[in-house]
C-alpha cells in the first residue's frame, strides 16, 4: 500500500492543481460578466482496484502504467451547450502549463454505445521534492445531458461487465440520442438562455448590494 501511495501522490497533486486552474477559468469569465463555457469541474484519481482491473483488461504491465494508462488522473469539465465544449478545447490548446498529447472527439464520432464526450489527454508537470515529474491526465469535456447518460451507462456497466442485454443496449442507445437531441434544442435557444442567466445574475447582485 505504501508503494501505491507514493505512486499515486503526483496524480492526486495534479488533479488538485488542475481543478483549481479550471475553476479559476470559470471565475475569470464571471468577473468579465461573460457567459462561462465551464459549468463546473470535477476530478478524481482512479482507485487502485480499477487500475489493476484495467491493466489486466488492456494487457498493461504494472511497470508500464505511467506510460500506457492515460486516465489514472482524470478531470471532467461540464458545459451547458455543445458549442461550449469546443470553446473549452480551444482554451486548453492555448495554455502553456501542460502539453496536449491526444484528442478524441466522441461527439462528432460517437461510440457505438451512444457515448458522447470530448477527451483531451495531457502531459502535466508536477513539482515534487525530487524535482519535476510529468504525468498523463485525461480531461473529459461534455454537456450535462451527456454526463447524465454516461453516469447511468457506467453504473450499468459494473453490473453487466460490458455485456448488456439487447433490450437494455437498445434503450441506452435511444436514451443517448434523446440526450443529444436535448442538447441540440438547447443550442437553438442558447442566446435566450444566456440572456436570461445574465439577467438573473444582475438581479442577484443588485439584491446583495441593497442588503449591504
Amino acid at each position: 500500500m505504501e508503494h501505491w501511495e507514493q505512486f499515486l501522490a503526483p496524480y492526486k497533486q495534479a488533479v488538485d492543481e488542475l481543478k483549481v486552474k479550471f475553476r479559476g477559468m470559470r471565475g475569470q469569465f464571471e468577473l468579465d460578466s461573460d457567459h462561462s463555457p465551464i459549468e463546473f469541474v470535477t476530478g478524481r484519481v482512479k482507485p487502485i482496484a480499477s487500475i489493476l482491473d484495467k491493466a489486466n483488461q488492456k494487457g498493461i504491465s504494472l511497470d508500464k502504467l505511467e506510460e500506457e494508462m492515460q486516465d489514472i488522473a482524470g478531470l471532467r469539465i461540464m458545459c451547458q451547450f455543445v458549442e461550449d465544449i469546443y470553446l473549452v478545447v480551444n482554451l486548453l490548446r492555448n495554455r502553456n502549463d501542460f502539453e496536449i498529447i491526444e484528442e478524441r472527439d466522441y461527439i462528432s464520432h460517437k461510440k457505438t454505445s451512444g457515448y458522447r464526450s470530448y477527451h483531451v489527454v495531457i502531459q502535466y508537470p508536477v513539482q515534487t521534492i525530487r524535482g519535476e515529474k510529468k504525468i498523463l491526465c485525461e480531461i473529459q469535456i461534455r454537456t450535462l445531458a451527456m454526463n447524465f447518460w454516461a453516469t447511468i451507462e457506467h453504473s450499468l456497466n459494473y453490473k453487466y461487465k460490458g455485456d448488456f442485454p439487447t433490450d437494455i443496449q437498445m434503450r441506452l442507445q435511444r436514451a443517448a440520442e434523446a440526450a443529444f437531441r436535448l442538447d441540440e434544442e438547447m443550442s437553438l435557444i442558447r442566446g435566450e438562455i444566456k440572456e436570461a442567466q445574465a439577467f438573473f445574475t444582475r438581479k442577484k447582485e443588485m439584491q446583495q448590494q441593497e442588503k449591504s
